[in-house]
């Protein structure tokens, strides 16, 4: 967490902040969109589809924190672990769930 002194030297700048969040969800509502048409595709059904998702989301956080954030997500989010590993997940799982339904009932059908 930010100190007061941390904060005076380099202060939190609010629209850097939600312009960060908006990329996050951006790329992971579209990441879930593409692994529900893989699911689907694949004809994942019940637990093991959810993993994969499960895995996914894992795979796009790590790849965001390592390529995007340089390895410190901290210095671009106020609260790197709720915002930016866990933000949004439940959010694309909606977007996974649609695709995959989808894609699972036109190729199965």
């Amino acid at each position: 967490m930010h100190d007061e002194r941390q904060l005076q030297v380099a202060p939190i700048v609010q629209e850097s902040v939600l312009h960060n969040a908006r990329t996050l969800s951006n790329i992971r509502n579209l990441t879930a969109s593409l692994f529900g048409v893989a699911a689907g595709t694949l004809g994942l059904e019940s637990t093991p589809g959810f993993l994969f998702y499960v895995g996914g989301a894992v795979l796009v956080s790590l790849l965001m924190s390592l390529v995007r954030a340089r390895g410190a997500p901290g210095k671009f989010f106020y609260r790197p672990l709720a915002e930016f590993w866990m933000g949004d997940v439940v959010g694309a799982a909606m977007s996974f769930v649609l695709t995959w339904t989808l894609f699972y009932g036109l190729l199965r059908a």
